[in-house]
């Protein structure tokens, strides 16, 4: 088994940064060492950790010039779009903005005979596993509130984005967060399952796939340790025949293709009217042609290449299955000669798809997309549904009620209306089925990330 994390940059397939694995103690010493500091950190005032990690989350701001060509390097993401930092930043304030009245005790009594409340009181040790895709946002959702509501955290990022965690716990060190209550970890999968299953952590949030987080779950098993888990997706769009039809085919199809494919809550199955599938295939496909594949550390790319060879080639092998079995690619690979192969893939529409294929049943997490024409609201709530996931679902149409009755048919954790690919802060971002379990941000999160404590006082 290696002892080193290796991060291989898409971009030319050379190693970008290397850092050895913490053996077993080390890891373990490291979790001791966030317990130790546990209680001190959540006896201060709730006010002062708000306070430090809002600082932290500037200070990461600061290093934005420095980030944004770094995630070029790791994951592939274009220069252009800038990073994370506006998203990163707008999650952590609004979590910090609703700390005092989320975390406020529930008060039932305060007589002259009793005193009746609950609190909620944090878990002690909190494991974040982040993921790559989006490595700062996905890890601050956790991380913010985790921190602000007195537990300490063990960020353990993912391999193919090893700077972003070191980049976090830095600059909140630099901003005053003791080191032991916000560590950066390196550890291989056996490591952190074991030290899971020895319940060194007292919750443990997963964003990833469908096997890892079964693993976890598996790890924490008969240790009663909380777990959080946001997994695969599929995640349908359907526009109905009172769209906006420009509206929905400029936001469907760029949350279909932006970060090439590779969003948590991408669009991945687009459902459309009958009376509006043409004009909808035709305008999607002027959108797509004009894409340009290539470095992206070049200012003019609009598609970078995937995070790694092996995610391309599951793109491939899906879009090749569909062809063979009948769909058709509207995606000239003519426009699109920078497709080498390997990590570097051209985008592609494909129509005359069925869910018999996986490439409108399995999880893609790459650019490509399925569009299929519906009859009505009951057959597009059918074939949303046909899936093993559940994470979000985005329905266009000008009318609201219409809208709200096809959403309470869908099986997901978020439904869109008139928009889709972004998280609110406010609402809980959570899933279904093989997408996961718990919950994330709103007060939801940190409900999920504290314990209720009663306290039942009897006065003398």
């Amino acid at each position: 088994m290696s002892t080193t994390l290796k991060c291989i940059s898409p971009i030319d397939g050379s190693v970008f940064a290397e850092r050895p694995f913490l053996s077993p103690d080390k890891a373990r010493q490291a979790a001791d060492r966030a317990r130790t500091a546990q209680k001190d950190w959540a006896a201060r005032p709730l006010s002062e950790r708000i306070a430090l990690v809002q600082a932290g989350v500037a200070r990461v701001g600061e290093m934005n010039d420095e980030i944004v060509p770094e995630l070029a390097h790791q994951m592939g993401r274009p220069i252009r779009y800038g990073g994370e930092f506006g998203g990163f930043n707008e999650r952590a304030t609004y979590m910090a903005s609703i700390a005092e009245e989320a975390l406020a005790p529930i008060k039932l009594e305060d007589s002259a005979s009793f005193k009746r409340y609950i609190r909620r009181v944090p878990h002690g040790v909190v494991l974040v596993v982040a993921p790559w895709n989006y490595p700062y946002m996905t890890a601050i959702n956790t991380v913010a509130p985790a921190l602000i509501a007195g537990n300490t955290v063990i960020l353990k990022h993912a391999s193919q984005t090893p700077l972003v965690g070191e980049r976090m716990a830095r600059a909140f060190h630099e901003a005053g967060v003791p080191q032991d209550a916000f560590q950066n970890v390196f550890m291989d999968h056996a490591t952190t399952s074991d030290l899971i299953s020895q319940r060194a952590f007292d919750f443990v949030n997963f964003t990833g796939s469908v096997g890892g987080g079964q693993a976890i779950e598996r790890a924490a098993a008969g240790t009663f340790t909380g777990v959080g888990l946001e997994l695969g997706g599929k995640d349908p769009g359907y526009v109905m025949d009172d769209a906006d039809l420009d509206a929905a085919v400029d936001t469907l199809i760029d949350g279909a293709m932006f970060n090439s494919g590779q969003c948590c809550c991408g669009i991945e199955r687009i459902y459309v009217a009958e009376n509006l599938f043409d004009a909808f295939v035709e305008k999607a496909v002027a959108i797509v042609s004009a894409y340009k594949l290539g470095n992206p550390l070049d200012p003019e790319t609009t598609l970078g290449p995937m995070a790694a060879v092996r995610f391309a080639q599951e793109v491939r092998a899906q879009t090749s299955e569909a062809i063979a079995q009948g769909a058709r690619a509207l995606i000239d690979p003519a426009l699109f000669p920078q497709d080498d192969g390997g990590a570097y893939l051209m985008p592609q529409i494909l129509v005359d798809v069925t869910h018999q294929m996986r490439v409108m049943r399995d999880e893609s997490f790459g650019p490509v997309v399925g569009i299929m024409p519906v009859r009505d609201d009951a057959h597009a709530v059918e074939l949303m549904n046909d899936s093993d996931f559940g994470l979000t679902a985005s329905l266009w149409t000008r009318d609201t009620a219409r809208a709200e009755a096809i959403a309470d048919r869908i099986e997901t954790g978020t439904v869109f209306m008139n928009r889709a690919d972004y998280l609110d802060p406010g609402l809980c971002w959570t899933g279904c089925k093989s997408t996961g379990r718990g919950g994330g941000l709103s007060v939801i999160g940190y409900h999920n990330l504290t314990r209720p404590k009663s306290y039942h006082l009897k006065k003398a």
